[in-house]
C-alpha cells in the first residue's frame, strides 16, 4: 500500500485514505509519496535507541539524536520526583504513627517506622540542583512489611 509523509505533521498517510483526508480538508499540502523502504524504517513505534523522527531537508524523514534537557527542566524534574517521594512516604509514615500511637505496632512496623522516616530525612536533604550531576544517588525506599 502506498504511503505518503508530511514534513509539516511528521506523519505518514495512507494513499488509500486521502479520498477521506481530502473531503474532511485534512490531507497535508506538503505530503510527498515515499517508498516501502522509507515508510517500513521511518514509521516503527519504536526509534533507534536515543533517536527520534524529524522532517529533514527536502522533507523527507531522518533520525536525528533525542536533543538534551535543558538544566533547568532537569532541577524541575528532580523536585517533582523529590516531592512524589516525600508524599509517598509520609503517606506510609502516617499510617504506621498511627498503630504506633494506638500501642498496636508491632515491632516489625515500629522498625519499619523508623526505616520511612529515616528514608524522609535523607529525601528532604537532596538538593534538586544536584540531579545536574549525573551521579545523584536517590536514598532506597524502605522494603514493606513481610
Amino acid at each position: 500500500m502506498p504511503f505518503f509523509y508530511s514534513a509539516k505533521n511528521n506523519a505518514f498517510y495512507p494513499e488509500e485514505l486521502f479520498y477521506s483526508y481530502d473531503i474532511s480538508g485534512s490531507w497535508p499540502e506538503d505530503a510527498i509519496r515515499v517508498d516501502d523502504d522509507i515508510y517500513n524504517e521511518f514509521s516503527a513505534e519504536i526509534a533507534p535507541e536515543g533517536k527520534v523522527r524529524i522532517a529533514g531537508e527536502g522533507g523527507m524523514p531522518v533520525w536525528d539524536s533525542i536533543p538534551s534537557l535543558s538544566d533547568d527542566l532537569v532541577v524541575s524534574l528532580a523536585e517533582n520526583k523529590k516531592n512524589q517521594l516525600l508524599i509517598s512516604a509520609t503517606d506510609e509514615i502516617t499510617s504506621l504513627q498511627d498503630a504506633v500511637d494506638l500501642a498496636m505496632a508491632t515491632s516489625e512496623e515500629t522498625e519499619l517506622l523508623l526505616e520511612w522516616k529515616r528514608y524522609r530525612v535523607l529525601l528532604s536533604r537532596i538538593d534538586a540542583k544536584a540531579a545536574l550531576d549525573p551521579d545523584i544517588v536517590w536514598p532506597d525506599r524502605p522494603k514493606g512489611l513481610g
